[in-house]
């Protein structure tokens, strides 16, 4: 009777190892955003962390927080370096004011001629050599996540540059943000995103700059009677990583959470221009805002006004980088 007895209670020992192997708390990252889940950023996170578990195994937990619900955009870098979040996808503007003033060419007017001359850019030599340069910062830079070209919104009409001069208009923390208002004569406003919707209520400011998704999925479209559509700047973002965090991982978790943040990724920007085409015809459906689609000669009226940033900016953003954006793109900025 012995011996079954004790195949019993080895029985019972390597169950009671097995469950507490099985009930390892799993490593958790904290992913917080700025925006809607339903924008293109807010799907693809979610996406993300659905793709972690699976891939992992339910070893990593990605906690997805949307819409500045444990900290504001001006506050999450700081968050992230400190330790207190894991991952971020900041707008590329953010990174100019942490001192890698290379992301602050995507902020450069009319740079992109759409997604082909972007994804040049994004998933060439060009963006991986600035992703690296954030490591010295604490950051491990991922991936750049599309949102869409951005285009102006007020609460009158704009046509022409001159419907723009001595307006007030909301922009992002980002000295070539800065610049390229005050080439239309407009007066810039760095606010933060989630104060964006008041400050156009109340009159704070006059209008804003946004792809459809976020004027949509942020319901700006209530408090902007007119939205045109330039298409002047692309709005992005780059999926960043606490370094001591994620140099800390097990190297098969990390690559397993490469291959999620590669498919998400793949995702993020697959679906921007559905989102946004989705947004802009939402937004006509709300019969609030007026969309105003400007002629070739209007269009080129902003172009000629706003490209001549690049040359302004050059001593900040490196004239070098922007002439390598050129040469890759073809972008002929004398040409217009």
């Amino acid at each position: 009777m012995k011996f079954p007895v004790l195949i019993l209670g080895l029985a019972l020992s390597l169950g009671a190892l097995t469950g507490a192997d099985a009930a390892e708390p799993p490593i958790v990252i904290k992913f917080s955003h700025v925006v809607a889940a339903d924008t293109p950023k807010g799907k693809a996170a979610d996406f993300f962390a659905k793709r972690a578990a699976e891939l992992t195994g339910d070893k990593v937990k990605v906690e997805v927080y949307p819409n500045s619900a444990l900290y504001k955009d001006k506050e999450e870098l700081e968050a992230l370096q400190i330790g207190a979040v894991q991952m971020l996808a900041p707008s590329l503007a953010k990174f100019g004011p942490l001192g890698v003033k290379d992301f602050e060419a995507f902020d450069l007017p009319y740079i992109f001629g759409g997604y082909d001359d972007l994804h040049t850019v994004t998933q060439g030599p060009i963006g991986a050599a600035i992703l690296k340069k954030l490591e010295p910062k604490g950051i491990v830079g991922l991936a750049f996540w599309d949102n869409g070209f951005k285009s102006f919104s007020a609460r009158s009409p704009i046509k022409t540059p001159a419907d723009m001069k001595g307006k007030k208009f909301r922009i992002q923390s980002s000295k070539v943000l800065e610049e390229q208002m005050r080439a239309l004569g407009a007066l810039p406003q760095v606010m933060a995103f989630s104060e964006v919707y008041q400050a156009l209520d109340t009159g704070v400011v006059d209008g804003t700059e946004n792809p459809p998704s976020n004027m949509f999925t942020q319901k700006m479209y209530e408090v902007q009677s007119n939205l045109t559509m330039t298409q002047h700047g692309y709005l992005g973002y780059a999926v960043i990583v606490n370094k001591k965090f994620w140099d800390g991982l097990p190297a098969p978790l990390r690559g397993q959470l490469e291959q999620a943040m590669k498919e998400s990724t793949d995702l993020a920007n697959r679906i921007a221009q559905e989102e946004n085409d989705k947004a802009l015809e939402g937004i006509r459906a709300s019969g609030k805002t007026a969309i105003y689609e400007p002629t070739a000669e209007e269009k080129l009226a902003f172009k000629k006004q706003l490209v001549p940033v690049h040359k302004t900016m050059e001593g900040r953003v490196g004239k070098d980088l922007i002439q390598s954006i050129y040469e890759v793109t073809g972008f002929k900025p004398d040409s217009l």
